[in-house]
């Protein structure tokens, strides 16, 4: 209707109005519609403005954060949204975070002999300084991998040593007890250094450095020095070694 006065506008709007037997009102109201943005519009412009929110967040982050970190921080800058939209924008967008799954990154060396088993899974000591649980893992960063060698005492659950070169190798995992020796004082046979099978914990480097400081070698199986786990999953997250670590 509105159209049709507008190509056609020596009709006069009130004749045309009254042989239909169209109100005025609703006339008026029609146009106001036409120049106004729908409901529709709207939102999906504030959709837009919020998709722009959700990638700078992720940029800051390296890209790191998934939808729920991204959805705290909108939160907390007083943006109000449900966090499965911003689920939901992130995946229209084709924006994801790092998943905090650890990834299987020590393989047995087939050539090397592996030290016994001494913790069979219990993760407990009875004082500081009896078992040592370290892992080797990767911390994806926004400047690429980050490679995090850590041992924890299992008595108190702190991180006794760790580091964070950007290349695993059998050097890493031999400076780290290196560190933690020389932060400690050990009683030579009442420590237990515990690792998995990984290639780099059968060294030869490592065990003579082991044996020579009185500490007894353990090793469960692949990936099974998951004592760690909080540790590593943490840093994995925040992109950073925590300040408490150290």
């Amino acid at each position: 209707m509105t159209a049709l006065l507008d190509e056609h506008p020596r009709l006069g709007a009130e004749c045309v109005l009254r042989e239909l037997h169209i109100p005025s009102s609703t006339c008026y109201r029609w146009r106001r519609a036409e120049r106004e943005p729908c409901e529709r519009q709207r939102r999906d412009a504030g959709l837009t403005e919020l998709t722009e929110q959700i990638k700078e967040i992720h940029a800051e982050s390296g890209g790191v954060y998934g939808s729920p970190r991204v959805h705290a921080v909108l939160r907390r800058e007083g943006t109000r949204v449900g966090r499965k939209r911003v689920e939901r924008l992130m995946r229209e967008a084709d924006i994801a975070g790092i998943s905090p799954r650890r990834k299987g990154f020590t393989r047995r060396d087939p050539k090397a002999t592996p030290a016994p088993d001494l913790v069979n899974r219990d993760f407990t000591a009875s004082a500081p300084n009896r078992l040592w649980v370290t892992d080797l893992t990767m911390i994806s960063t926004g400047e690429g991998p980050l490679w995090l060698s850590a041992i924890r005492d299992a008595f108190s659950r702190r991180v006794v040593a760790w580091e964070t070169p950007a290349r695993a190798d059998a050097d890493l995992v031999l400076t780290t007890p290196e560190y933690a020796l020389a932060s400690r004082e050990v009683e030579p046979g009442k420590l237990i250094h515990h690792a998995d099978h990984g290639c780099q914990y059968t060294s030869i480097k490592l065990t003579t450095r082991l044996v020579r400081a009185g500490v007894q070698a353990s090793m469960g199986s692949v990936g099974d020095s998951y004592d760690c786990q909080s540790f590593r999953t943490g840093s994995r997250k925040d992109r950073v070694v925590p300040a408490e670590a150290v």
